[in-house]
């Protein structure tokens, strides 16, 4: 088997171009790795590249959830490792670009996921709504405190998801950012920008999304359920229009919010991108990148 060419990086790098430039190249297919660009609906403020931008390059898992549904790793790692054996049963490689690390590394590597209930998540769910989500979380506090560690307090998903499988089978599951086994051979490739000139390019994609028209998109998934979505509605630059929208900020807030939001989001990307000891890190900016990036492909084979 083929290893699978992984592209990765902080929002705004410059991974889209470089998938598409290898793609055509290797005579490869295109995976999707950014949580949010799974949602269809989504596509000014994920960036999602337009099918007529796409060189005629398959692309897959994009649009395949509605914006009420959430977005979690299990279901991406069932369904994109089938697409990576379909891929590869036609005779071509594979490609996964995006910057969500965890949806990357349950792609490739050997991440068991506990079993859920759905009962159990209810009346979880119903008891969050009565005690509120500071309540969940000093419950979970009590039952591990090593879990609550690795949880947001305000991340009620994640705080229902621990107390469920506490539930379910006595401990906690694991919120280990340790490297694991593949299960996909791959060869990883890295993007890295001066965080200056990120920053500008942040800045930049933030206004040509309201320039293409932004705002507009998110009141027309408001329509569709928007709001209520567990994980779309957290999108950067979803999250801050809904609060325009809701008369909460003004649309000028909201802007600024989304660069210095994504701003945060970059750093964090680079924290969980930092531990991943496979990576092979390149600067995108340099003129001999795709050049560097073959070379990079071609020893690992």
């Amino acid at each position: 088997m083929q290893k699978v060419i992984v592209i990765v990086g902080p929002t705004a790098v410059g991974k889209t171009d470089l998938s598409l430039e290898l793609a055509q190249c290797l005579d490869a297919e295109i995976i999707n790795a950014d949580s949010m660009q799974l949602y269809r609906g989504m596509d000014i403020g994920t960036a999602k590249v337009p099918v007529e931008e796409r060189r005629g390059i398959p692309h897959h898992m994009l649009d395949v959830l509605e914006v009420t549904k959430s977005a979690n790793v299990s279901d991406y790692q069932r369904d994109a490792r089938q697409v990576v054996d379909q891929i590869h049963a036609g005779g071509k490689r594979v490609v996964v670009v995006g910057g969500s690390g965890l949806f990357i590394q349950g792609l490739l590597e050997d991440m068991q996921f506990p079993a859920s209930d759905p009962d159990v998540r209810v009346r979880l769910e119903q008891e969050a709504e009565q005690i509120g989500t500071a309540a969940m979380f000093d419950r979970l506090q009590a039952l591990d405190p090593s879990a609550a560690a690795n949880v947001s307090p305000n991340n009620l998903r994640r705080v229902l998801r621990a107390l469920e499988v506490i539930e379910l089978t006595g401990i906690a599951p694991s919120t280990t950012l340790a490297q694991l086994d593949e299960i996909l051979p791959s060869v990883r490739i890295g993007l890295r920008r001066d965080r200056a000139e990120l920053d500008q390019r942040i800045e930049a994609r933030v206004e040509i999304m309201w320039q293409q028209g932004l705002v507009d998109e998110v009141r027309a998934l408001e329509q569709v359920g928007l709001r209520n979505g567990v994980t779309a509605s957290k999108a950067l630059g979803y999250a801050q229009v809904l609060d325009f929208l809701a008369g909460e900020i003004t649309e000028a807030e909201a802007k600024e919010r989304t660069v210095s939001s994504t701003r945060r989001y970059v750093r964090r990307q680079d924290s969980w991108f930092n531990r991943d000891a496979r990576i092979n890190w390149l600067p995108a900016d340099e003129l001999s990148l795709f050049a560097q990036v073959l070379a990079t492909i071609e020893s690992a084979s």
